[in-house]
């Protein structure tokens, strides 16, 4: 018999099967979250998070030297403070935690693109993403606050600031705030499509920064929903974003390939703590293959049309990529 279709010839060797990919991951599209804490006197292990660490700010600085040799380009920097208290003001303090790093990080010119998370859950007593009426989380009322945190991460050394409160018009509210304050070159990426997820928990355990009461589901996203992450999208897109962010990632990839076909900025995935933790539990128990695994989900998440992913295993994979 003659077949005339013979696809497993571009299967036959591995050199052809590289000569064909059609999809190639590559350390340029990772950028590497990391924790710093005002309160750790040493590296603290996050238990739920094997292999992450709550680091103090010289620790920091020596991962991330060990991040941009592996030949990453960016980081994310979460805060842990000193102090929380109901309006989170840990997060606009000139002394904070993420102030400290940024100015260690520029001081010992590591050359990485450094990008900070911009929410109050991290500083806020009650562990909410903004300010408070009783058990009602205030919209407006956040704006200014979270404005000015991002005005304190630029003034202090960050390149991008990427808020993840999903407070409606916080986009416009940021970037008028460091435009007046004469920071037009500072990008914004926008956690413009945050699910209300169940895999967020090893992340708060890190952060110290799970809710004191109810849930986040009045601000983030149903999971149910699809048509709601292309209006999220766009109306950060004219509020003034530069570029994207979708999270999780392994359970929205279908949000993130119809967002691809409309949006033209960068668009980026989030691989969340909990996303990281199955795999490190999984590979802990000899059940998987731990880096073919690691793989295998980014290159979906590229497959699905992400230019960059955020990613706690972006270090090793850089390496490993090398």
């Amino acid at each position: 018999m003659s077949l005339i279709e013979r696809p497993r010839r571009l299967r036959r060797t591995a050199l052809i099967r590289d000569l064909v990919r059609e999809t190639h991951l590559s350390a340029d599209d990772l950028i590497q979250p990391f924790f710093v804490s005002q309160t750790a006197n040493e590296p603290e292990a996050i238990s739920s998070m094997p292999g992450q660490m709550r680091h103090t700010v010289a620790s920091l600085v020596e991962a991330a030297q060990a991040a941009a040799q592996s030949g990453i380009k960016a980081i994310i920097l979460f805060g842990i403070p000193h102090e929380k208290d109901p309006e989170g003001h840990s997060a606009d303090d000139d002394k904070g935690i993420i102030q400290i790093a940024l100015k260690a990080l520029k001081a010992a010119k590591v050359p990485l693109v450094l990008i900070t998370d911009v929410c109050l859950c991290e500083y806020t007593d009650h562990g909410h993403c903004g300010l408070l009426d009783g058990e009602e989380i205030l919209n407006d009322e956040s704006l200014d606050r979270l404005a000015a945190t991002a005005v304190s991460h630029a003034n202090a050394g960050a390149d991008f600031v990427a808020p993840s409160d999903m407070m409606d018009g916080r986009i416009h509210a940021i970037r008028e705030a460091l435009d007046d304050e004469g920071f037009e070159q500072i990008g914004i990426i926008s956690y413009a499509v945050k699910y209300a997820s169940a895999f967020y928990g090893p992340f708060r355990d890190a952060a110290e920064s799970a809710p004191a009461f109810g849930d986040r589901r009045s601000h983030q996203m149903d999971p149910a929903n699809r048509r709601e992450a292309h209006r999220e999208a766009q109306l950060d897109v004219e509020e003034g974003a530069d570029a994207i962010l979708v999270k999780p990632a392994l359970a929205y990839l279908d949000i993130i390939r119809e967002l691809r076909e409309e949006i033209e900025l960068p668009l980026v995935a989030y691989s969340v703590s909990g996303e990281y933790a199955m795999i490190e539990a999984a590979a802990a128990q000899g059940w998987i293959d731990r880096q073919a695994v690691v793989l295998e989900s980014l290159l979906s998440m590229k497959r699905a049309g992400v230019d960059l992913i955020m990613t706690y295993h972006a270090t090793e994979v850089a390496n490993w990529l090398r």
